[in-house]
């Protein structure tokens, strides 16, 4: 059975260049034809060109048992560690392909003679990773909490001592016809379609000014 090699890049916006992710795995030896590339969030694996290499319930993936899935580093993958851990367990372990990262050579699956157990090793950094960047993470929220009871309140609302001004949500701004509009749609003469015209809001802030206005 022949074996086949696979990049995947990602970008999070699509107005950002793939080009460098690219020309590394071009560097490494990948094929072209064989490098997926997504442009969107790396908050989740809904993304199409991952789950064409990964399949789905329905689709078959396109890696096999003893392919190699190259990514240019740890980030491309995910931003969601306990997910990219589920996803490296499948890959590696249920799917049985190997997986190595470009700027994390210790992030590499791939059995040598010289290297008796890369698989465990790359499983054990991949962990250490998470417990890091989870950790870090937790310290962020904690130090921006810190940060906002730290702020001084006027009139209930935590004010920034930088900006002076209030931190949170801005208050609703309504549209100078709200009251007629919203009167005639409270009592049925108008659908909440028409109501949405003449405010000129769409849908979600329709029903959110509703819900503010009613508290």
């Amino acid at each position: 059975m022949n074996n086949h090699t696979y990049g995947y890049a990602r970008i999070s916006d699509k107005d950002m260049n793939e080009a460098r992710q690219v020309k590394e795995l071009l560097t490494f030896g990948v094929d072209e034809r064989n490098i997926k590339i997504d442009k969107v969030s790396g908050k989740n694996f809904n993304r199409r060109e991952y789950l064409a290499l990964v399949g789905t319930e329905s689709t078959a993936p396109a890696l096999r048992e003893g392919d190699l899935l190259v990514i240019p580093s740890i980030d491309r993958l995910g931003r969601n560690y306990s997910e990219i851990m589920e996803q490296w367990k499948h890959i590696t372990h249920n799917m049985k392909v190997d997986i190595y990262v470009l700027d994390m050579p210790l992030l590499d699956t791939r059995q040598t003679q010289t290297t008796l157990d890369n698989r465990f090793v790359a499983d054990l950094v991949l962990q250490i990773l998470s417990y890091v960047a989870q950790k870090e993470r937790e310290n962020i929220k904690s130090r921006q909490r810190q940060g906002i009871d730290a702020m001084p309140l006027v009139d209930g609302k935590r004010v920034s001592s930088k900006t002076g001004q209030p931190t949170g949500r801005p208050k609703a701004i309504y549209p100078d016809n709200w009251k007629h509009v919203y009167s005639q749609w409270e009592s049925n003469e108008i659908t909440a379609v028409r109501a949405m015209e003449l405010l000129g809001l769409k849908k979600n802030t329709f029903y959110k000014l509703v819900m503010e206005y009613r508290g």
